[in-house]
Formats: C-alpha cells, structure tokens, sequence
C-alpha cells in the first residue's frame, strides 16, 4: 500500500536549491532513513510531508487519506502552562482519567465504583493501551505526569513528545533526531520497539548504530536530488563509495576528451559541415562532465599549535554534595597526557556537575582540583549557544578571532575557517536566525577550536550534526594532540573515541572501566562485571596502571630491530601483488564506462569495491612493514 507520493518537488532559498524535481515514495512497512548534510532541508522536507509547510504549485504530492501521520520534531514546542498528561493524551483525556481511576480502584475498591470502571475499560478497549501506556511512560522515565511543561529540559520536552506519538499509534511515524536525549536503555527499548513490521517509519538520525538496527532503505538527499538505497547505513556506505569510484572513472575519461575537444575547438575551424556544426554543439556537454565537482566536501579540522605539559588536571582527594545527595565521593585522579575518556551514567548522577567543576563553576566540598599552568579548556556544550540573531554569520566568528593559529605555524582567518566547515564563501553573510539547528552546531564547534584549547570537554557532541560532520570529528579527536573528556548518548562515536570510561554508578562511585561503551553495555546485560576498578591515585597508577596500547606499540618499536622471516616474505609478497591490484581496479574502472546492463554493473562495482579494501589493507599493512 502506497502511504506517500511525492514528485516534482522543487524548493529554493534565494539562490540556494534545497530541493530540484523531487521524487520519494513511501510504502507500508518501509523504514526509511534520510540521510543529508545539515542545511540541506531534511526539516523542511518533513514539515510538508506533516503540512506545516506548503509544497511548490506544480508538485504532485500525495499522502493517502485514511492513513494518519505522526511527526516528532526536533525541538518540540508545547504550552508552558499545560501538564504532561494534558500534552501526551490530548483529546484522549477521558480515556486516560477511566484508566487512572481503574488503577486506583484496584488499591482501594472501597471508594470507587468499579463495575462502571470495568464497563468504561471494556468499552474503550483500554487494557491493552493501559500495558502500553505503562510500559512506555516507564521505559522513558515520565511518572510525575502533573509536572508542568514550563518545569521540564529539553531532553524532557523530547520524551514527552515521543511519548505522545507512540501512544497515539499512527500509521505512518516522521522522527527527527529521535535518539537526542535519550540514554543508551532508552535508545535500545526505542530500536525494538520501531522495528516492528507493522510500522511505517521515515527517520532523520545521526546515530549510526541506530540507522544500521532499525532502518532498511536509505534516501539520500544530495544537490538537491534524492537517491534511494536498498539496504541499512552500512549497505549505502558501500554502494555510495562504489559508485564514486565509477563517476570518477567516467569523470577522468571526460576530461581527456574535452582537452582533445578544447583544441578542436581552438583551432576554429572554418567549414562549418553538419558534422562540425555537431560537434560545437556537443561541446558544451562534454565541458559540463570534465569540469564536474565531486561533493566531497568535508568539514576538514586540524591540530592547533598548544603544547600540553606534565601537569594537566588532577582531582585530589574531591567531594561534592547537592544537599544529601552524593555526586562525588573522595574522588582522586591524574589525568594524562593525551587521554581520552568517555563518561557513562544515568541522568541525575553528577556528569554535569562533573563537568562544572573542571570549569569552575562549581566549589568542591572537600579536597581540590588542580589545573596545570599550559592546560587550555575548550568546552563543547549541549545546549545551542544563541548567537544575536540579527548577526552576520561572519561577524560571530570574528568577534572571537580574526585569525587563528595551525599545526606547522600557519593560520586561518575567519572566513577560511567558515569554509573548511562546509559555510561557503557566499554563505558568510547570512544573519544567524537563518541557520539550521545543525549549522548553529557546526558554527559552536568553530568558536570552541578556535580559542586554541588543548583539553576538550565535549558534552553531546553528535546532537543534531550530519554524519559527514561526525566523521571528521570523530577523526579529528583520535588525531587530537590533548586530552578529551566526552559525554555522548552516541554509542558508535563513544565506542571510536575513547581509551577507557569513567562509569558514574551513583553516590558518588566513579569506576574506572577498561574497555569500549559496547564491551560495557554487553557486561550490564550479561549480569556480570569485571572486578571493580576504582579510579586510582597517581601514586598507584604508577605501580598497577595497564600499559595502554600506544605504549605497547612504541616499546615494540623500539627493540624490534629487523623483520621477522614471515614478515620479510610478507612484505616482499605486498609489493609484488599491488600492482597486479592497481591494474585490475583501472581494467574495471574502464569496463564500467561501457555499455553494461544494470546486473552487469552491480558485478563489476561488487569486483572493484572489494579490490579497493584490498588495496587500502594492503597498502596499510606496507606501511607498518617498511617502517
């Protein structure tokens, strides 16, 4: 069954294109991800499939009539004044006030008439929504349901939004970022819970883990144009790097027509036959293919020039109460130079708290933090900044520096650094109200790297930035020359980002855990757990301390003198096989600019992709041999 059709959707901002013809159709049972760059109009594209905005005249845009559609945004807006349960049961208040009443009349039967509770339950079929009901308030932590909206965080708002949805059991669910605010527990119940056969889902979503658990198409949306995949986020990384490979070929091919062409053309010739005529005419085309840009752009980030000294941060002997609650207890720690170090916990356990009194902006109780004298702190935090709106984009940055200083002794200025996050030259001057959410997170990230810091703190950094922006800087801190301290509900990013984990378990415990977020998340569900380590002081650091991997690696370096046998054949095999590889992937690069039938195409790209990993492996592996 057909739930959406849309075609000939075209949209533009002034100059810029956000959508360009259009084309997305949406079937029962499809669970669709969007995938796109911040500001390209993922929003905007969700907001008219909800009618909160117009599509262009000429569009045919169909959403079938007896289905009913569900959008959660990204940033919910509800009335200040109204309470939780007004919000998520809306006109179904009766209903929910007949299961309330139900609830209570099995507590104390005494004081309420309960053959016309079960009269009411049985004529709303309320049983089975009173089990849903309660499971999911439950799973997403909303038992007080009195509280008013104006009380609640943001994260709150969203849990109360996605509540609201879920309950109200639409036949076609719009998510935007449904994973921000939610802890690992509820993003796991949240994935079980959409994959589901029976729904029909259309997602926006930075988490990777997430895109790959629930979703089995991707749409691509891309220079205005949307293109769909068959598969889940890892499934449309392999395709879409496939297909790079063959436009690049066919892109190289061009360019060397076009010179041919360019001096056919400069010799200007003057019998103007058909042919020739033809053949000017063509020429416009065969210029347009050479001089394609590849949308490669990515936000590119580089190390500043802050050397880090002996001493960086230390928690001597550090406790902190809110009144009677516990938040840190005689917590003792030295951290090292370039250590990178998740933080887990429930919410309510003292990570923010944590995190102030690193900047200051909390006292301790007891004991004392010391703060090396080269320690420079650079805090990414978890709410948008608001930026004057009236601002230029331009104007913001460079009322932080005009020019910033780089790896190596060069410098940026303000624009160029705008560019290098994907703000082109042209973009520099639009007022900040016009940014997307992303955007505004992206230009957050500018201001935190360009005060040159030396230890990041980055709380919730994934929030509402594309996954081409996560990439980089995911690459970024593993490349960081400093120390990083991160919060995320982001379990692919936590798992790539860190050497170990400070596990907030409440009370004020901190353990200290040796392993990935996922390694941890597989000990909690095993019921196990690896003896506690609780965070050590320096001097037993330096006596119990494992040797991390970096270190091994560099004590293996400097007493290996020479290759082994194995590894001397091995090298020796690496070098004879690369090029018999680099000529097979130009054969295959070549055949694919020929005519070939769709199946024909999907073979070779299958070869080529597989003997492009093999090159990267082998290439790799060379390296670390020759050195």
């Amino acid at each position: 069954m057909n739930y959406i059709s849309i075609e000939n959707l075209t949209l533009h901002y002034g100059d810029k294109i956000l959508f360009e013809n259009v084309e997305l159709y949406i079937n029962k049972g499809d669970k669709i991800a969007l995938v796109a760059k911040n500001g390209t109009g993922k929003t905007t594209l969700f907001k008219m499939l909800f009618g909160q905005e117009l599509p262009n005249a000429d569009a045919k845009f169909f959403i079938h009539q007896d289905i009913k559609v569900g959008y959660l945004p990204q940033e919910p807006q509800f009335e200040a004044e109204k309470s939780i349960k007004e919000i998520i049961f809306g006109s179904q208040t009766h209903l929910f006030n007949i299961i309330e009443q139900y609830r209570l009349a099995s507590l104390n039967p005494e004081n309420y008439d309960l053959d016309y509770l079960i009269q009411e339950m049985e004529r709303l079929q309320a049983w089975d929504i009173e089990s849903k009901i309660s499971q999911i308030l439950g799973k997403l932590e909303l038992y007080d349901l009195d509280q008013k909206i104006k009380t609640l965080s943001g994260g709150q708002k969203k849990r109360v939004a996605l509540t609201q949805l879920l309950i109200e059991e639409p036949e076609l669910i719009l998510m935007d970022e449904p994973t921000n605010h939610l802890d690992p527990d509820m993003i796991e119940w949240l994935e079980n819970y959409l994959k589901r056969a029976e729904l029909t889902l259309f997602i926006i979503t930075h988490d990777r883990y997430f895109l790959d658990t629930v979703c089995n198409q991707i749409v691509e949306l891309e220079n205005g144009k949307t293109q769909k995949y068959q598969g889940n986020y890892a499934y449309y990384l392999d395709k879409k790097n496939a297909q790079i490979d063959v436009e690049k070929a066919h892109n190289e091919k061009a360019k060397n027509l076009y010179r041919r062409e360019l001096e056919w053309m400069r010799r200007q010739p003057k019998a103007r036959t058909t042919k020739s005529k033809s053949r000017i005419d063509r020429f416009d085309d065969v210029e347009k293919d050479a001089k394609k840009k590849f949308d490669n752009e990515q936000v590119k980030l580089e190390t500043v020039e802050n050397r880090l000294g002996s001493k960086i941060l230390e928690f001597r002997n550090a406790k902190k109460n809110y009144g009677e609650k516990c938040v840190l207890d005689t917590f003792e720690y030295k951290f090292r130079k370039f250590e990178k170090v998740g933080i887990v916990g429930k919410n309510g356990v003292g990570k923010t708290t944590f995190i102030k009194l690193i900047l200051g902006e909390e006292p301790l109780d007891k004991g004392e933090i010391v703060l090396g004298d080269t320690v420079k702190v650079g805090y990414y935090r978890q709410e948008i900044n608001e930026y004057p709106p009236e601002k230029r984009l331009i104007e913001v940055v460079k009322d932080v520096a005009e020019f910033i200083p780089l790896k190596g002794g060069k410098t940026y200025s303000a624009s160029q650094m705008l560019e290098r996050f994907m703000f082109p030259s042209h973009s520099h001057y639009t007022l900040v109200k016009k940014l997307s959410g992303g955007e505004k997170r992206r230009l957050a990230l500018i201001l935190v790297l360009m005060k040159n810091p030396n230890f990041l703190i980055l709380d919730e950094p994934t929030n509402d930035l594309d996954i081409i922006t996560l990439n980089v800087l995911q690459e970024f801190i593993e490349e960081f020359e400093g120390c990083v301290l991160l919060i995320t509900h982001d379990r692919y990013f936590m798992d790539n980002c860190v050497e170990h984990l400070f596990i907030f378990e409440g009370n004020g415990k901190i353990r200290d855990f040796n392993g990935t977020y996922t390694e941890y998340r597989l000990e909690q569900k095993s019921g196990g757990s690896k003896p506690n380590q609780p965070i050590k002081s320096e001097v037993n650091q330096k006596e119990e301390a494992p040797v991390k991997s970096t270190e091994v690696q560099n004590i293996a370096t400097t007493t290996k003198k020479k290759l082994s046998f194995n590894e001397s054949n091995e090298l020796k095999k690496i070098e004879k096989e690369l090029p018999d590889l680099e000529a097979q992937k130009v054969l295959l690069s070549n055949q694919l600019l020929g005519n070939l039938s769709f199946d024909e195409i999907q073979k070779i790209s299958e070869s080529l992709t597989s003997i492009c990993e093999k090159i990267d492996m082998y290439t790799l592996r060379w390296l670390e041999l020759s050195e």
